[in-house]
Protein backbone atom coordinates (compact mmCIF):
# COMPACT_ATOMS: atom_id res chain seq x y z
CA UNK A 1 0.00 0.00 0.00
CA UNK A 2 0.90 3.35 -0.71
CA UNK A 3 0.81 6.55 0.42
CA UNK A 4 -0.11 9.73 -1.47
CA UNK A 5 1.95 13.16 0.06
CA UNK A 6 3.81 10.91 2.39
CA UNK A 7 5.93 14.21 2.91
CA UNK A 8 2.79 15.91 4.31
CA UNK A 9 2.23 13.42 7.00
CA UNK A 10 5.72 13.37 8.05
CA UNK A 11 5.71 17.02 8.47
CA UNK A 12 2.71 16.21 10.29
CA UNK A 13 4.38 14.29 12.78
CA UNK A 14 6.75 16.78 13.11
CA UNK A 15 3.77 19.05 14.32
CA UNK A 16 2.80 16.24 16.54
CA UNK A 17 6.04 15.97 17.98
CA UNK A 18 6.40 20.18 18.26
CA UNK A 19 2.71 19.94 20.29
CA UNK A 20 4.22 17.35 23.04
CA UNK A 21 7.44 19.11 22.97
CA UNK A 22 6.04 22.56 24.06
CA UNK A 23 2.85 21.19 26.29
CA UNK A 24 5.94 18.90 28.26
CA UNK A 25 8.30 21.88 28.79
CA UNK A 26 5.02 24.40 29.75
CA UNK A 27 3.53 22.46 32.13
CA UNK A 28 5.95 24.36 34.90
CA UNK A 29 5.24 28.10 33.50
CA UNK A 30 1.27 27.31 33.89
CA UNK A 31 1.39 25.37 36.86
CA UNK A 32 4.18 27.57 38.82
CA UNK A 33 2.25 29.41 41.37
CA UNK A 34 0.85 26.09 42.46
CA UNK A 35 3.96 24.65 42.14
CA UNK A 36 5.97 26.88 43.87
CA UNK A 37 3.44 27.61 46.77
CA UNK A 38 3.48 23.61 47.29
CA UNK A 39 7.35 23.27 47.44
CA UNK A 40 8.43 26.27 49.01
CA UNK A 41 9.80 28.64 45.69
CA UNK A 42 11.11 31.63 45.80
CA UNK A 43 10.88 33.43 41.87
CA UNK A 44 14.59 33.66 42.11
CA UNK A 45 14.05 29.88 42.47
CA UNK A 46 11.49 29.96 39.61
CA UNK A 47 13.87 31.92 37.77
CA UNK A 48 16.85 29.22 38.04
CA UNK A 49 14.60 26.48 37.40
CA UNK A 50 13.84 27.77 34.29
CA UNK A 51 17.62 28.33 33.49
CA UNK A 52 18.85 24.76 34.58
CA UNK A 53 16.51 23.97 31.18
CA UNK A 54 17.75 26.45 29.25
CA UNK A 55 21.43 25.70 30.07
CA UNK A 56 20.87 22.30 29.42
CA UNK A 57 18.89 22.90 26.06
CA UNK A 58 22.15 25.26 24.81
CA UNK A 59 24.37 22.33 25.56
CA UNK A 60 22.05 19.79 24.15
CA UNK A 61 21.44 22.22 20.68
CA UNK A 62 25.35 21.57 20.02
CA UNK A 63 25.10 18.23 20.74
CA UNK A 64 22.22 16.98 19.28
CA UNK A 65 23.32 18.85 15.96
CA UNK A 66 25.80 16.09 16.09
CA UNK A 67 23.99 13.17 16.39
CA UNK A 68 21.42 14.49 13.89
CA UNK A 69 23.88 14.49 11.36
CA UNK A 70 25.23 11.50 12.56
CA UNK A 71 22.13 8.95 12.77
CA UNK A 72 19.67 10.87 10.75
CA UNK A 73 16.46 12.37 11.33
CA UNK A 74 14.25 9.81 12.07
CA UNK A 75 16.75 7.30 14.96
CA UNK A 76 17.65 10.75 16.94
CA UNK A 77 13.92 12.33 17.02
CA UNK A 78 13.06 8.96 18.44
CA UNK A 79 15.93 9.04 20.68
CA UNK A 80 15.13 12.73 21.80
CA UNK A 81 11.07 12.29 21.92
CA UNK A 82 12.13 9.03 24.39
CA UNK A 83 14.19 11.06 26.47
CA UNK A 84 12.25 14.42 27.18
CA UNK A 85 9.33 12.32 27.58
CA UNK A 86 11.08 9.78 31.06
CA UNK A 87 12.21 13.10 32.02
CA UNK A 88 8.82 14.74 32.05
CA UNK A 89 7.09 11.84 33.88
CA UNK A 90 9.57 11.55 36.47
CA UNK A 91 9.19 15.80 37.57
CA UNK A 92 5.82 14.09 39.43
CA UNK A 93 8.48 12.96 41.79
CA UNK A 94 10.13 16.39 42.57
CA UNK A 95 10.11 17.44 46.12
CA UNK A 96 12.59 20.53 46.39
CA UNK A 97 14.03 23.39 44.64
CA UNK A 98 17.02 20.87 43.48
CA UNK A 99 15.01 17.81 42.76
CA UNK A 100 12.94 20.07 40.25
CA UNK A 101 15.67 21.88 39.28
CA UNK A 102 17.24 18.67 38.07
CA UNK A 103 14.58 17.11 36.27
CA UNK A 104 13.64 19.92 34.37
CA UNK A 105 17.59 19.99 33.26
CA UNK A 106 17.14 16.06 32.06
CA UNK A 107 14.19 17.62 29.96
CA UNK A 108 16.37 20.50 28.51
CA UNK A 109 18.88 17.90 27.44
CA UNK A 110 16.08 15.91 25.63
CA UNK A 111 13.59 18.54 24.27
CA UNK A 112 16.79 20.71 22.17
CA UNK A 113 16.75 17.96 19.68
CA UNK A 114 13.72 17.98 18.66
CA UNK A 115 14.25 21.45 16.86
CA UNK A 116 18.14 20.24 15.04
CA UNK A 117 16.04 16.83 13.79
CA UNK A 118 13.04 18.47 12.20
CA UNK A 119 14.74 21.22 9.83
CA UNK A 120 17.00 18.39 8.52
CA UNK A 121 13.99 15.72 7.68
CA UNK A 122 12.56 18.75 5.72
CA UNK A 123 15.71 19.39 4.49
CA UNK A 124 15.14 15.70 2.95
CA UNK A 125 11.75 15.66 2.33
CA UNK A 126 11.10 19.44 0.44
CA UNK A 127 12.31 21.26 -2.03
CA UNK A 128 12.64 25.07 -1.30
CA UNK A 129 9.44 26.65 -2.25
CA UNK A 130 7.91 24.30 0.29
CA UNK A 131 10.03 24.14 2.95
CA UNK A 132 8.93 27.61 4.52
CA UNK A 133 5.59 26.01 4.64
CA UNK A 134 6.55 22.69 5.90
CA UNK A 135 8.51 25.01 8.92
CA UNK A 136 5.87 26.79 9.67
CA UNK A 137 3.18 23.66 9.69
CA UNK A 138 5.56 22.10 12.55
CA UNK A 139 6.69 25.18 14.59
CA UNK A 140 2.85 25.84 14.92
CA UNK A 141 2.88 23.00 16.88
CA UNK A 142 4.95 25.28 19.34
CA UNK A 143 2.06 27.65 19.62
CA UNK A 144 -0.77 25.29 19.14
CA UNK A 145 1.09 22.99 21.93
CA UNK A 146 0.66 26.23 24.46
CA UNK A 147 -2.90 26.89 23.31
CA UNK A 148 -4.06 23.40 24.21
CA UNK A 149 -1.84 23.20 27.10
CA UNK A 150 -3.38 26.37 29.33
CA UNK A 151 -7.04 23.87 28.70
CA UNK A 152 -5.46 20.78 29.50
CA UNK A 153 -3.01 21.36 31.52
CA UNK A 154 -4.84 23.35 34.00
CA UNK A 155 -8.06 20.53 33.72
CA UNK A 156 -5.50 18.24 34.42
CA UNK A 157 -4.29 19.87 37.62
CA UNK A 158 -7.91 20.73 39.36
CA UNK A 159 -8.78 17.15 38.33
CA UNK A 160 -6.31 15.42 39.37
CA UNK A 161 -2.55 16.80 40.93
CA UNK A 162 0.07 18.90 39.07
CA UNK A 163 2.18 15.66 39.64
CA UNK A 164 -0.50 13.58 37.87
CA UNK A 165 -0.36 16.31 34.82
CA UNK A 166 3.37 15.68 34.68
CA UNK A 167 2.85 11.76 34.53
CA UNK A 168 -0.13 12.02 31.56
CA UNK A 169 1.74 14.75 29.34
CA UNK A 170 4.96 12.86 29.69
CA UNK A 171 3.46 9.26 28.16
CA UNK A 172 1.68 10.81 25.55
CA UNK A 173 5.57 11.00 24.00
CA UNK A 174 5.90 7.38 24.05
CA UNK A 175 2.53 7.08 22.47
CA UNK A 176 4.15 8.83 19.54
CA UNK A 177 6.86 7.11 18.70
CA UNK A 178 4.88 4.36 17.09
CA UNK A 179 3.51 5.70 13.85
CA UNK A 180 6.76 8.06 13.79
CA UNK A 181 9.28 4.72 13.21
CA UNK A 182 6.69 3.05 10.97
CA UNK A 183 6.41 6.52 8.70
CA UNK A 184 9.59 8.18 8.23
CA UNK A 185 12.29 6.04 6.65
CA UNK A 186 15.32 6.67 3.85
CA UNK A 187 13.17 8.18 1.27
CA UNK A 188 15.39 6.23 -1.38
CA UNK A 189 13.98 2.87 -0.31
CA UNK A 190 10.69 4.23 1.34
CA UNK A 191 7.83 1.12 0.56
CA UNK A 192 4.95 3.99 1.11
CA UNK A 193 5.86 6.45 -1.14
CA UNK A 194 4.43 6.79 -4.34
CA UNK A 195 7.14 6.80 -7.06
CA UNK A 196 6.20 9.98 -8.53
CA UNK A 197 6.47 11.57 -4.65
CA UNK A 198 9.66 9.93 -4.76
CA UNK A 199 10.98 11.46 -8.17
CA UNK A 200 10.14 14.71 -6.78
CA UNK A 201 11.98 14.82 -3.80
CA UNK A 202 14.86 13.09 -4.79
CA UNK A 203 15.02 15.78 -7.77
CA UNK A 204 14.05 18.76 -6.20
CA UNK A 205 14.99 18.53 -1.92
CA UNK A 206 18.50 19.51 -2.12
CA UNK A 207 19.48 20.85 1.16
CA UNK A 208 20.94 24.31 1.11
CA UNK A 209 22.14 26.60 -1.78
CA UNK A 210 25.98 26.19 -1.07
CA UNK A 211 27.64 24.72 -4.09
CA UNK A 212 31.47 23.80 -5.22
CA UNK A 213 33.45 22.88 -2.21
CA UNK A 214 30.57 23.10 0.16
CA UNK A 215 28.39 20.93 -1.36
CA UNK A 216 29.86 18.25 0.98
CA UNK A 217 29.99 19.94 3.80
CA UNK A 218 30.75 21.93 6.65
CA UNK A 219 33.47 20.57 9.33
CA UNK A 220 32.87 22.94 12.42
CA UNK A 221 36.16 25.29 12.10
CA UNK A 222 33.97 26.18 8.68
CA UNK A 223 30.90 26.78 10.27
CA UNK A 224 32.27 29.43 12.29
CA UNK A 225 34.01 30.87 9.70
CA UNK A 226 30.84 31.93 8.40
CA UNK A 227 29.46 35.34 8.86
CA UNK A 228 26.07 34.51 7.86
CA UNK A 229 25.94 31.75 10.81
CA UNK A 230 27.01 34.16 13.25
CA UNK A 231 24.47 36.93 12.04
CA UNK A 232 22.39 34.33 12.43
CA UNK A 233 23.23 33.09 16.12
CA UNK A 234 22.86 36.27 16.95
CA UNK A 235 19.85 37.37 15.41
CA UNK A 236 17.72 34.36 17.04
CA UNK A 237 19.38 35.23 20.64
CA UNK A 238 18.42 38.76 20.20
CA UNK A 239 14.79 38.21 18.91
CA UNK A 240 14.13 34.88 20.43
CA UNK A 241 13.82 35.88 24.40
CA UNK A 242 10.47 37.81 23.38
CA UNK A 243 8.47 34.57 22.86
CA UNK A 244 10.18 32.41 25.90
CA UNK A 245 9.05 35.76 27.97
CA UNK A 246 5.77 35.12 26.49
CA UNK A 247 6.29 31.65 27.16
CA UNK A 248 7.65 31.30 30.80
CA UNK A 249 6.57 34.56 32.56
CA UNK A 250 3.56 36.19 30.87
CA UNK A 251 1.10 33.77 32.82
CA UNK A 252 2.95 34.66 35.81
CA UNK A 253 2.19 38.24 35.00
CA UNK A 254 -1.55 37.94 33.92
CA UNK A 255 -1.93 36.51 37.64
CA UNK A 256 0.83 38.76 39.65
CA UNK A 257 0.14 41.94 37.91
CA UNK A 258 -2.95 41.81 36.48
CA UNK A 259 -5.32 39.91 39.21
CA UNK A 260 -5.79 36.91 36.91
CA UNK A 261 -6.43 33.64 38.92
CA UNK A 262 -4.43 30.34 38.34
CA UNK A 263 -7.35 28.71 36.67
CA UNK A 264 -8.15 32.27 34.73
CA UNK A 265 -4.73 31.50 33.13
CA UNK A 266 -6.30 29.51 30.59
CA UNK A 267 -7.58 32.09 28.89
CA UNK A 268 -4.07 32.21 27.39
CA UNK A 269 -4.96 29.75 24.66
CA UNK A 270 -5.59 32.75 22.96
CA UNK A 271 -2.03 34.23 22.70
CA UNK A 272 -0.85 30.75 21.88
CA UNK A 273 -3.25 29.91 18.83
CA UNK A 274 -2.16 33.69 16.91
CA UNK A 275 1.18 32.55 17.54
CA UNK A 276 0.55 29.36 15.54
CA UNK A 277 -1.12 31.04 12.46
CA UNK A 278 1.53 33.50 12.88
CA UNK A 279 4.00 30.92 11.52
CA UNK A 280 1.55 29.20 9.34
CA UNK A 281 1.20 32.75 7.62
CA UNK A 282 4.72 33.50 7.64
CA UNK A 283 5.67 30.22 6.00
CA UNK A 284 2.71 30.99 3.34
CA UNK A 285 3.55 34.04 2.48
CA UNK A 286 7.48 33.56 1.77
CA UNK A 287 6.70 30.74 -0.45
CA UNK A 288 4.15 32.98 -2.32
CA UNK A 289 6.59 35.31 -2.82
CA UNK A 290 8.99 32.56 -4.34
CA UNK A 291 6.79 31.02 -6.38
CA UNK A 292 6.28 34.30 -7.68
CA UNK A 293 10.45 34.12 -8.66
CA UNK A 294 11.89 35.98 -5.26
CA UNK A 295 14.37 34.56 -4.55
CA UNK A 296 14.19 32.40 -1.12
CA UNK A 297 16.49 33.93 0.59
CA UNK A 298 14.97 37.74 -0.14
CA UNK A 299 11.62 36.09 0.41
CA UNK A 300 12.11 34.96 3.65
CA UNK A 301 13.48 38.57 4.95
CA UNK A 302 10.94 40.57 3.35
CA UNK A 303 8.49 38.72 5.90
CA UNK A 304 10.86 39.45 8.46
CA UNK A 305 11.25 42.98 7.83
CA UNK A 306 7.24 43.04 7.74
CA UNK A 307 6.97 41.23 11.45
CA UNK A 308 9.92 43.49 13.07
CA UNK A 309 7.22 46.46 12.34
CA UNK A 310 4.99 44.87 14.55
CA UNK A 311 7.37 44.76 18.09
CA UNK A 312 6.69 48.33 19.29
CA UNK A 313 3.30 47.09 20.41
CA UNK A 314 5.54 45.41 23.33
CA UNK A 315 4.49 48.72 25.10
CA UNK A 316 0.88 48.41 24.51
CA UNK A 317 0.98 44.83 26.95
CA UNK A 318 1.87 46.84 29.63
CA UNK A 319 -0.02 49.63 29.17
CA UNK A 320 -3.32 48.00 28.40
CA UNK A 321 -6.20 49.23 30.83
CA UNK A 322 -7.27 45.52 31.11
CA UNK A 323 -6.15 42.40 31.06
CA UNK A 324 -7.72 41.51 27.85
CA UNK A 325 -6.63 44.38 25.98
CA UNK A 326 -3.05 43.52 27.26
CA UNK A 327 -3.69 39.79 26.25
CA UNK A 328 -4.99 41.29 22.14
CA UNK A 329 -1.73 43.17 21.71
CA UNK A 330 0.20 40.05 23.01
CA UNK A 331 -1.44 37.92 20.29
CA UNK A 332 -0.43 40.31 18.02
CA UNK A 333 3.51 40.35 18.83
CA UNK A 334 3.66 36.14 18.90
CA UNK A 335 1.86 36.05 15.53
CA UNK A 336 4.36 38.52 14.37
CA UNK A 337 7.41 36.95 16.11
CA UNK A 338 6.38 33.26 14.93
CA UNK A 339 6.03 34.21 11.10
CA UNK A 340 9.28 35.59 11.92
CA UNK A 341 10.66 32.25 13.56
CA UNK A 342 9.28 30.79 10.61
CA UNK A 343 11.06 32.04 8.33
CA UNK A 344 14.59 32.74 10.12
CA UNK A 345 14.51 28.88 10.65
CA UNK A 346 13.93 28.52 6.87
CA UNK A 347 16.94 31.02 6.25
CA UNK A 348 19.17 28.40 7.93
CA UNK A 349 17.92 25.81 5.55
CA UNK A 350 18.32 27.61 2.46
CA UNK A 351 22.24 28.61 2.89
CA UNK A 352 24.13 25.52 4.96
CA UNK A 353 24.83 22.18 3.16
CA UNK A 354 21.91 19.61 4.12
CA UNK A 355 25.08 16.76 5.39
CA UNK A 356 26.04 20.10 7.97
CA UNK A 357 22.65 21.73 8.71
CA UNK A 358 22.08 19.61 11.96
CA UNK A 359 25.36 20.62 13.80
CA UNK A 360 24.57 24.63 12.44
CA UNK A 361 20.81 24.48 13.23
CA UNK A 362 21.84 23.41 16.86
CA UNK A 363 24.43 26.28 16.94
CA UNK A 364 22.44 28.77 15.59
CA UNK A 365 19.38 27.77 18.09
CA UNK A 366 22.07 27.69 21.00
CA UNK A 367 22.08 31.43 20.28
CA UNK A 368 18.16 31.29 20.75
CA UNK A 369 18.58 29.62 24.45
CA UNK A 370 21.32 32.01 25.61
CA UNK A 371 19.19 34.72 24.94
CA UNK A 372 16.57 32.90 26.95
CA UNK A 373 18.98 32.33 30.05
CA UNK A 374 19.57 36.53 29.63
CA UNK A 375 16.19 37.28 29.69
CA UNK A 376 15.27 34.96 32.68
CA UNK A 377 17.88 36.65 34.81
CA UNK A 378 16.58 40.19 33.66
CA UNK A 379 13.29 39.61 34.65
CA UNK A 380 13.94 38.09 37.92
CA UNK A 381 15.95 40.70 38.85
CA UNK A 382 12.92 43.59 37.64
CA UNK A 383 10.61 41.28 40.39
CA UNK A 384 13.09 41.20 43.11
CA UNK A 385 10.89 42.71 46.10
CA UNK A 386 11.59 45.80 47.58
CA UNK A 387 14.10 45.93 49.89
CA UNK A 388 11.55 47.46 52.41
CA UNK A 389 8.06 47.11 51.65
CA UNK A 390 9.27 43.81 50.86
CA UNK A 391 6.45 43.50 47.85
CA UNK A 392 7.23 43.54 43.81
CA UNK A 393 7.17 47.00 42.46
CA UNK A 394 3.40 47.05 40.15
CA UNK A 395 5.49 48.77 37.25
CA UNK A 396 8.65 45.89 37.64
CA UNK A 397 7.82 44.48 33.82
CA UNK A 398 7.55 48.17 31.90
CA UNK A 399 11.56 47.52 31.30
CA UNK A 400 11.35 44.37 30.04
CA UNK A 401 8.58 45.44 27.67
CA UNK A 402 10.75 48.43 26.21
CA UNK A 403 13.78 46.59 25.61
CA UNK A 404 11.10 44.22 23.65
CA UNK A 405 9.53 46.65 21.33
CA UNK A 406 13.19 47.30 19.23
CA UNK A 407 15.09 43.65 19.50
CA UNK A 408 13.77 42.83 16.22
CA UNK A 409 14.06 45.88 14.12
CA UNK A 410 17.77 46.00 15.91
CA UNK A 411 18.36 42.41 14.26
CA UNK A 412 17.17 42.83 10.73
CA UNK A 413 20.00 44.86 8.91
CA UNK A 414 22.12 42.38 10.24
CA UNK A 415 20.64 39.35 8.82
CA UNK A 416 19.90 41.83 5.29
CA UNK A 417 23.07 42.66 5.59
CA UNK A 418 24.68 39.32 5.89
CA UNK A 419 22.38 36.92 4.07
CA UNK A 420 22.36 38.93 1.02
CA UNK A 421 25.94 39.62 0.88
CA UNK A 422 26.51 35.41 0.71
CA UNK A 423 23.46 35.41 -1.92
CA UNK A 424 25.91 37.74 -4.10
Amino acid sequence: MKIAGLRWWIVGMLFLAAVLNYVDKNTLALLAPTIQKDLGLTDQHYANIQNAFQVAYTIALLGSGIIVDKLGPRMSLALFVCWWSLANTFTSLARSFMSLGVFRFLLGLGEAGNWTASPKTVSEWFPPKERGLAIGIYTAGTPIGMTLAPIFIVWLSMAWSWRATFVVTGLLGLVWLIPWLFLCRPVKSHPLLTESERAWILSSAEGGTANGSEASGWTWTQIFRQPVVWALLFGRMLSDPVWFFYQNWYPKYLVTARGLTQADVKITWIMFLAAGLGSLVGGWLAGRLIRRGVAPERARLFVMLGCAFFMPLSLMVANAPTAMQSLLFASLIVFAHLAWLTNISALVVDVVPKSSLGSVFGIVAAGSSLGAIMMNNMVAKLLRPDALTKLVQPDAYTSWYSLAACLHIAVIPMLMWFVLRRRR
